[in-house]
């Protein structure tokens, strides 16, 4: 009709589109050659719901959690919908401009006139309600902060409390260290350690059990828990284990990834977490998935011989002060085995064993499948195109690594960025492709679900079963997820020993034996929830664990 619905803004130098003339055809979305356009349909009554916008034609989030006093809340969604951002906002360092261009205390103390969020906001602004933010990227620490760790934690100690908090975090070790010479579970947890010894009225932990193994999630989740007897405690979690053991109330975020989302109301930890995993918010009457993720339990795998891949005699390895053993197995055609444990442990060089990597001392593995391995640790060493990348290793276009690989991991959308321009989760996504692309018999895939969402750990589990029982293949996955193991194994083995120091493994076992024998280790508990399927740990002294460490059962089927 001769209107300008789209032009070029000569400030930003890029195009505008006019939301009130756009019709929602569709066309700009298919023309653009680069995907960088997405035409969403919102409901009028969200627009009073607005509470930030970045720029014109941006990224907008819709309402607010309530972080209630004496209680820990949890926020649940995909990467890319606004969840850092709602920390931002709620510790103050960020303040919600509302879909307009200037923000300020007054317009937003305006703004929730008249509800829990107002007095929050401002006492917040006056300074009466302090936060502490535990960030998310915690490997970055070292660029922004130099020093040993002691002298660094005594020096934002506020509560007096560092021995206790060191101690209960077992960071002695790392007290007369470089901050720089840490590990990611050390910096994490040095981290964590840094915002609990801070004085505050509201503590935020984006994404606390990044690099950490099972035993110290929980550790970390014990102290977080108690803080929040006298505090108010906000947190990001995708190891949905961890926030259901950490939280009392989940926000589920919901809606398009780099476009919007949406806080939905608040629920008990079980029925969010329950209502994300169905895909269907009742009280919404939204539907954020298209079907319901079950935890099934397997029956125990046949051993057939004829199915027999790989196997291996009792494997020792000694280095640098540290000594691994291996009881004796064997793996089969088309099954994924998990491999659970403590961080230094050797599962890493286990794995490694496998691959070729590193010859063992003693023992030797029995393989002539072709082996295909994703490490824990991805450098970006390559510096072209993702889709270059790939294009080294399988047939850009061919229809099984497309529709097997590519589409779940949503590929097509990092085909043309570089990789070292990558952020974690999509190198990690990138890194999987790239394994599970090669002609191999054995996948070895290292801490798959570092840095991916919840949504993207389910869709990766789904998407390595499939592969293996259509390529009649194994893979071996090495994890600190429990609900992710659970989902995606037959079969487990079990590390323990002292870290750094020592290790020893089972031989592969059925997952009930594989558990209870982990489990056992650390004295923790797990049920099953009766409507999804999914592991629960039980609160440790309750009526429930008491119940499963009496029979021995620490993994209730």
């Amino acid at each position: 009709m001769g209107e300008e619905t789209i032009v070029m803004d000569d400030t930003r130098g890029k195009p505008l589109i006019s939301e009130t003339l756009c019709t929602g055809c569709g066309i700009c979305v298919k023309k653009c050659p680069f995907e960088a356009i997405t035409v969403v349909n919102l409901p009028d009554e969200l627009d009073s719901d607005k509470v930030h916008q970045y720029g014109e034609n941006g990224f907008r989030i819709f309402r607010l959690p309530y972080p209630k006093e004496g209680a820990v809340t949890g926020l649940i969604g995909e990467n890319g919908i606004g969840k850092t951002t709602i920390l931002r906002i709620l510790a103050g360092e960020l303040i919600p401009n509302f879909g307009t261009q200037e923000a300020s205390k007054e317009s937003v103390l305006e703004h929730f006139a008249g509800t829990q969020l107002h007095d929050y906001f401002k006492a917040l602004y006056a300074g009466e309600l302090r936060a502490v933010h535990k960030p998310q990227y915690v490997d970055a620490l070292p660029k922004i902060v130099s020093g040993e760790v002691g002298e660094l934690l005594s020096r934002v100690d506020e509560r007096g409390e560092m021995r206790q908090v060191v101690e209960r975090l077992e960071l002695e070790h790392a007290l007369p260290r470089e901050l720089s010479r840490l590990s990611g579970g050390e910096l994490q947890r040095v981290a964590i350690a840094a915002a609990l010894l801070r004085e505050g009225d509201i503590y935020i932990f984006d994404e606390p059990s990044s690099y950490l193994d099972v035993e110290q999630r929980l550790k970390v989740g014990r102290v977080i828990r108690e803080l929040a007897q006298e505090k108010r405690v906000l947190l990001v979690e995708h190891d949905l284990v961890v926030l259901d053991y950490l939280a009392d109330y989940v926000h589920v975020l919901y809606g398009r990834a780099g476009a919007y989302g949406i806080v939905s109301h608040p629920r008990s930890v079980r029925q969010g977490i329950n209502a994300y995993l169905n895909g269907y918010l009742r009280e919404e009457n939204v539907r954020i998935r298209a079907e319901p993720v079950r935890f099934e339990v397997r029956p125990p795998v046949v051993a057939r011989e004829e199915n027999l891949l790989l196997s291996f005699s009792r494997l020792c390895k000694s280095y640098d002060g540290f000594e691994l053993c291996v009881a004796q197995g064997e793996f089969y055609r088309g099954e994924v085995v998990g491999v659970l444990g403590p961080n230094a442990t050797g599962k890493t060089t286990f794995v490694k064993m496998l691959a070729g990597v590193v010859e063992p001392d003693e023992g030797e593995v029995s393989i002539s499948a072709r082996v295909a391995y994703k490490p824990q640790y991805i450098k970006p060493e390559f510096t072209g195109t993702v889709l270059e990348a790939i294009a080294r290793v399988a047939t850009p276009g061919d229809a099984f690594f497309e529709n097997e690989v590519a589409r779940p991991l949503n590929l097509k959308s990092l085909y043309d960025l570089r990789v070292k321009e990558l952020s974690g989760g999509e190198l990690q996504r990138v890194a999987i492709a790239l394994c599970l692309a090669r002609e191999a018999e054995v996948y070895l895939l290292d801490e798959p679900s570092a840095y991916l969402d919840v949504e993207q750990r389910l869709r990766v589990a789904k998407m390595i079963r499939r592969v293996m029982e259509k390529r009649e293949a194994l893979a071996i996955v090495v994890d600190h997820d429990i609900l992710f193991i659970d989902y995606i194994s037959d079969r487990a083995m079990v590390f323990s020993g002292d870290p750094g120091v020592r290790g020893e493994a089972t031989s592969p076992l059925e997952m009930r034996l594989a558990m209870n024998t982990f489990l056992r280790e650390m004295g923790i508990t797990f049920r099953r929830d009766p409507e999804t399927g999914r592991p629960r740990a039980n609160k440790p002294g309750s009526v429930k664990d008491r119940e499963q460490k009496a029979k021995g059962e620490y993994y209730y089927l």
